[in-house]
């Protein structure tokens, strides 16, 4: 299969969220499986060129915004799995300081920018002459590409064979925008109905994808229920209309790279055969944080957005009532201004015990990783979450809520069974986290116990080996129905 990924971020490239992380990962699984994989996004300032050899293609290319029409050029590199990766460079929307906005705001022409990036991935396609048999769009900011394919480019001969995917990571950012956005986008008021454009007399991106994709994944299974039972952040009604083609496909990690035994981020490579090397992580990331030295301290790691979503309030709280405790809590993250304050005035107050670092840091990450006996995660909802399989990858037991993709990948420890990776509470349930916490230093104390559970830990694996499977699966179910309603249609 030839297979296009559209997506607004991607790492090494780009990176805000998870979604980097998948877009960066999946497609040497789909090589590796012989299709023919590439990659088209933004080519946003902070994109080195020169680091990854990015050459200019000679094409220029144009689309219309509303009135503007909009010039751009392609640019090309290849990753060192010689995946072939393309970006669209375009100075008025793409040459920012940020990626979708600056300073804690979003830039207000958000609406805008991704247009454009819709109606270039698919023009730039045809100036490639690469015919992709699957588009794989990421988020609300490439939702617009399987609603052209479906009503604009539905007589165009070129994608006569394409058929669209649609994948939801995070289902609260949806790109939701006034009804004029019809026109600004080019589409015709004939398409402004319920089952494709219109969503209460207003254009949203992923409603969009969600109603006009040939298929829609999310990110875990739990999570694709949750999102049509529940959390689904007003599109409950849209995703249960095509109940039977939303997937829920986990995600998984890269073992090679979040791996203790060959990690040179971190203090001393360990694995789950020599601990050692975890007990020196651990004095490395105290002394980092300025905290007194010791194994008898339980250490808590959180590497995360600061953001609502991830239980920041709750964490927030568990600071103060865990305040006299030999507990440590480092934390390293950025967003949500006020948050961040909130835990920079809990840092003040308790410097020997809490550390919170600003911005994101790879490094630091790796170090925070190994050298905690703990990760927390309370996130009030988590479409799957990759912080967790990481941290069990470093053998650090995560503490986690029960909702999305941490219910598909953490199971509560039981200490009569040996059985499970770490400890679990339920928000929905009124279950507590401080109380979890407290649970889990018992186990910690226990040190035959704790390594036991360290050990399940170890075992947990999350590849993407069965994942990029049940890909390729949905793939194929996509393009057999395609070439069935083709062959209904001419009969």
């Amino acid at each position: 299969m030839n297979i296009l990924m559209a997506a607004s971020e991607c790492v090494p490239f780009v990176k805000v969220g998870g979604l980097a992380d998948v877009v960066g990962t999946l497609p040497k699984y789909l090589k590796s499986l012989g299709h023919d994989v590439r990659l088209i996004l933004p080519k946003y300032a902070a994109i080195d060129g020169k680091k990854y050899n990015i050459k200019t293609l000679p094409y220029r290319l144009q689309v219309k915004v509303g009135q503007d029409t909009e010039s751009f050029r392609i640019k090309h590199c290849l990753t060192k799995d010689n995946i072939s990766v393309y970006f669209i460079e375009n100075v008025r929307f793409f040459n920012r300081p940020g990626v979708y906005g600056n300073n804690g705001q979003d830039y207000g022409d958000n609406r805008e920018r991704y247009i454009f990036f819709c109606r270039a991935i698919l023009e730039s396609v045809k100036a490639l002459m690469f015919r992709p048999d699957i588009v794989h769009c990421h988020d609300w900011q490439t939702g617009l590409v399987p609603a052209y394919l479906k009503t604009n480019l539905k007589n165009d001969g070129f994608f006569w064979n394409t058929s669209s995917v649609f994948t939801i990571h995070n289902i609260a950012y949806q790109g939701h925008f006034r009804a004029d956005t019809i026109e600004v986008a080019g589409f015709l008021w004939e398409d402004f109905t319920p089952d494709k454009l219109e969503f209460y007399n207003s254009v949203n991106f992923m409603k969009c994808g969600i109603s006009l994709a040939d298929a829609v994944s999310t990110v875990s299974p739990t999570y694709a229920k949750e999102i049509k039972e529940f959390n689904g952040m007003g599109m409950e009604i849209v995703l249960n209309s095509r109940t039977d083609e939303v997937y829920g496909i986990l995600n998984g990690i890269d073992y090679n790279y979040w791996n203790p035994k060959s990690n040179k981020s971190i203090e001393s490579s360990y694995s789950k055969n020599d601990l050692f090397g975890k007990k020196l992580c651990k004095t490395a990331l105290q002394n980092l944080c300025g905290f007194d030295v010791g194994e008898g301290y339980y250490l808590f790691g959180c590497i995360s957005r600061f953001d609502n979503q991830k239980g920041f309030d709750i964490i927030i709280d568990a600071l103060y009532q865990l305040k006299g405790t030999n507990m440590q809590f480092v934390i390293l993250g950025s967003g949500n201004q006020y948050i961040e304050r909130q835990l920079k005035e809990a840092a003040l107050k308790m410097p020997s015990t809490i550390a919170v670092f600003s911005g994101y840091n790879e490094d630091l990450a790796h170090k925070i990783y190994a050298g905690s006996d703990v990760y927390i995660m309370p996130s009030n909802f988590e479409p799957c979450g990759l912080s967790q399989m990481i941290a069990l990858a470093y053998g650090t037991i995560p503490i986690v809520n029960r909702t999305g993709g941490l219910s598909d990948t953490i199971v509560y420890y039981n200490h009569f069974t040996k059985e499970g990776n770490g400890f679990v509470f339920n928000i929905t349930y009124g279950e507590n986290f401080v109380q979890t916490i407290l649970k889990s230093e018992k186990i910690f104390k226990d040190k035959k116990n704790w390594n036991i559970l360290m050990q399940n830990a170890f075992n947990s694996k999350f590849t993407w080996d069965k994942s990029v499977l049940e890909y390729e699966k949905m793939y194929q179910n996509v393009i057999h129905n395609k070439q069935y309603k083709a062959v209904f249609i001419r009969s």
